[in-house]
């Protein structure tokens, strides 16, 4: 009997405080109903990983390694970047590019959008943090998590958990955030700004060749971000053909709903208490919502700008620019119901999807720009 229960011994605080933080995650995504897909494999996961001389991760006995079955997954999907290329796979098939196509000036909100990443990126610099791991937690306000994990991942961070973590749990967070610094930057006369939606067709030509041209360009410029923006517009690719509509909708259903799943109890491998219980995960978390908040700030400020040189009733409601960061779909919706609340008649949908796909994209870029300018 007291053979059987000597591992409770094992025991440490730090473990029990990790058992509390996958609790939490759980409770967030099944009550909260936050990204319940990834927070509560993550927050299993943590609980997992921090029992005492869990079979689930690699562990000495007798002097021998024992591989556990986490750490298998994390060097099989997570060390290579197939779980988060996958996903973009999804990802991609689940965007419309419609809206912005038929507007492409909308772009330009998606990159002064992703201002907040490499102004973290300086300041992580300036708190002590490594060039590689401080590039690895800038991303983080992209609000790309598969982004975020392959950057993390590439430079071989040992922020990976914390900055997974804090990656996703903003994305969920967006309809709580994001309103807050949209209302601190604009008066309620911009919130009120109408912007009239012109339905234009945009050919099937255009949608296939969009895509591939995207890749291309992008490849040329930002040659390390191929991987990321190949497979996003793969996916996409995969949508708008019109031949692949059932392997369209199993990636948007099934590969996505599945990869995310295994991703969110991997990476709870980074998330053992000798990882995670550290300052330096305290300061990523506050670095990340810091990224997170100026990227947003960024958009919404880049439109107020763009509106002391354009004439009345051609003005830009400011509040699009906020769509910019890639949380897809959810920052467009919160600015959509913010216009709304400001005025019924304010339809801004299909604007802020616009600006919320040129994100999508314009993240992917500012990562390979970041894995290409750092060695």
């Amino acid at each position: 009997m007291t053979e059987l229960f000597s591992n409770v011994l094992n025991i440490t605080w730090q473990q029990a405080v990790m058992w509390i933080i996958g609790a939490l995650l759980i409770y967030l995504a099944i009550k909260k109903d936050m990204e319940p897909s990834l927070l509560l494999p993550m927050g299993f996961g943590a609980i997992l990983v921090n029992l005492p001389m869990s079979g689930a991760v690699n562990q000495i006995y007798n002097g021998v390694t024992e591989v556990g079955i986490i750490d298998v997954l994390f060097n099989s999907g997570i060390a290579n970047e197939l779980f988060p290329l996958l996903l973009f796979v999804g990802i991609g098939a689940m965007i419309d590019f419609g809206p912005l196509l038929s507007n492409p000036k909308l772009m330009i909100f998606g990159a002064a959008a992703q201002f907040g990443i490499f102004f973290t990126l300086c300041l992580a610099g300036v708190l002590g943090f490594d060039l590689k791991d401080a590039a690895s937690i800038a991303i983080i306000g992209a609000a790309d998590g598969p982004t975020s994990i392959f950057v993390a991942n590439f430079f071989n961070s040992k922020y990976i958990g914390a900055i997974m973590v804090a990656a996703y749990s903003y994305m969920a967070l967006v309809p709580l955030i994001q309103p807050p610094v949209i209302k601190a930057l604009t008066t309620k006369r911009e919130r009120m700004i109408r912007m009239p939606y012109e339905q234009k067709t945009v050919s099937k030509t255009t949608k296939i060749l969009f895509p591939i041209v995207i890749t291309v360009i992008t490849g040329i410029i930002s040659p390390r971000s191929v991987a990321l923006i190949g497979f996003l517009m793969f996916g996409n690719l995969i949508r708008e053909c019109g031949v692949l509509d059932s392997l369209s909708e199993t990636a948007q259903k099934v590969l996505a709903n599945l990869v995310t799943l295994f991703l969110g109890i991997t990476i709870a491998t980074k998330m053992q208490a000798e990882y995670f219980l550290t300052t330096e995960t305290l300061m990523i978390i506050g670095l990340g919502l810091f990224a997170f908040i100026f990227d947003t700030a960024g958009g919404v400020i880049f439109a107020k700008i763009l509106n002391l040189f354009l004439k009345d009733g051609k003005k830009i409601n400011p509040m699009i620019g906020a769509a910019g960061i890639s949380a897809f779909p959810m920052s467009a919706r919160v600015v959509h119901k913010m216009g709304l609340k400001e005025d019924s008649q304010n339809f801004l949908l299909m604007h802020s999807i616009g600006v919320n796909v040129s994100g999508q994209i314009a993240s992917v870029i500012a990562g390979g720009l970041i894995l290409n300018l750092i060695k």
